[in-house]
């Protein structure tokens, strides 16, 4: 397809400000999960415009859209909600929206897909179809993704991909790797409750705190003794409260934490295994309690043949494009399009090189712009170099 290649080079050349432009305006007017209205009017406005024929969820957030023949199809993802975070980055074109940043590099994301749709819709023929799907509530568990596959992102199509902003890579190199690339992310809330007490009579009633601190690290130590360490399985806590005077046993108490691993196979064991610690390491307290565990999101697990299309796809930016990348301990909704189609997702390099290395979730985040023409080069590519 080399002339295809070529139209999407064409676009860029005629369109880099644009797709900068892109980024800086949905940067600047970020969104919340589940309320990106604004952020999905913008995106199907551009693909109304270019001819193309874009489907809103019928919330109004988020939407689909196919390019191509019918089939074979693929699907490319991008996220497009904020954080509930205030930005500190002094841009010129920073959030003009209190309390709220794109902090997580989803404006690139989606400045990166609509990138994408625009040039390949100046393609004359696709080898390929290709599915569109710009989603909501990333940010939130257990996603939008649940929403969208429920919308039919998925029918019909054969495999998925994305690309999300990795800021420990530098512009230019994109990481792959076969296989789980982020993790599994459930949330443990813990509620307990006792009579209290005076401190000079613990014996007298149940001990909330020493409870509360038998749990803290009995849990995250036994887990590590009955799940495969291979796996990656790591449980953390994240907040603890109990009691106000020092001489007072407290009545109620609450830990919140996070549990994550690498294996989809122990996901699925790791709430029945969790219930029966918990149970095992109160019980001798006399200390009544609640478990709420959420399950959040499944690993993303890096098809092996989607990972080869995603390196044919880098090694076109360059000889030095295409670098390993380890598997994150973080969750990704993209997983439950996964649980439907074999697909992969890649780490994009947004760092310019220079300079501190910023991580994701900071309010002083921010990319090197450079990134998104490498993005839509590596998206349009999968299209181009798909076979029928």
């Amino acid at each position: 397809m080399a002339d295809g290649h070529a139209a999407v080079e064409s676009w860029l050349r005629e369109h880099q400000s644009d797709l900068i432009g892109f980024r800086r305006h949905l940067h600047a007017n970020p969104e919340l999960s589940r309320a990106e209205f604004a952020t999905t009017e913008f995106v199907e406005s551009w693909l109304t415009k270019a001819g193309l024929e874009p489907r809103k969820l019928p919330t109004g957030a988020g939407l689909i859209c196919d390019i191509g023949p019918d089939t074979p199809r693929i699907g490319l993802r991008a996220d497009m909600d904020a954080l509930p975070m205030q930005e500190y980055t002094g841009l010129s074109f920073a959030s003009t929206v209190a309390g709220v940043s794109h902090a997580c590099g989803h404006d690139a994301h989606t400045s990166v897909l609509l990138g994408t749709a625009l040039a390949l819709a100046t393609v004359d023929r696709l080898p390929v179809g290709v599915r569109l799907v710009f989603q909501h509530a990333e940010e939130v568990m257990p996603g939008g993704a649940i929403d969208m596959v429920a919308a039919g992102a998925t029918e019909g199509v054969s495999r998925m991909f994305a690309l999300h902003c990795d800021p420990r890579l530098e512009v230019g190199r994109v990481g792959l790797r076969v296989g789980a690339i982020t993790s599994a992310a459930d949330t443990i809330e813990l509620v307990l409750d006792s009579p209290g007490g005076h401190t000079s009579r613990p014996h007298l009633t149940s001990d909330l705190v020493y409870a509360i601190g038998t749990v803290i690290t009995g849990l995250p130590g036994l887990l590590s003794r009955r799940v495969d360490p291979r796996t990656s399985t790591v449980m953390v806590w994240g907040a603890v409260s109990a009691g106000k005077a020092p001489n007072a046993i407290p009545q109620t108490g609450m830990l919140t934490g996070t549990v994550r691993t690498g294996d989809h196979a122990t996901w699925e064991l790791l709430e029945p295994l969790v219930r029966e610690i918990v149970d095992g390491l109160l019980a001798p307290t006399g200390v009544r309690y609640q478990l709420n565990y959420r399950r959040g999101v499944p690993p993303v697990v890096n098809d092996e043949h989607a990972v080869r299309m995603f390196e044919d796809a880098i090694r076109g930016i360059g000889p030095d494009a295409l670098a390993d990348t380890p598997q994150s301990g973080g969750g990704e909704d993209f997983s439950w399009y996964l649980e439907d189609v074999p697909g992969a997702m890649a780490r994009l390099g947004v760092w310019s090189g220079e300079g501190v290395q910023l991580d994701l979730h900071q309010p002083t985040f921010d990319l090197d712009e450079r990134a998104l023409a490498i993005g839509v080069r590596v998206m349009t590519s999968l299209v181009l170099n798909a076979t029928a």
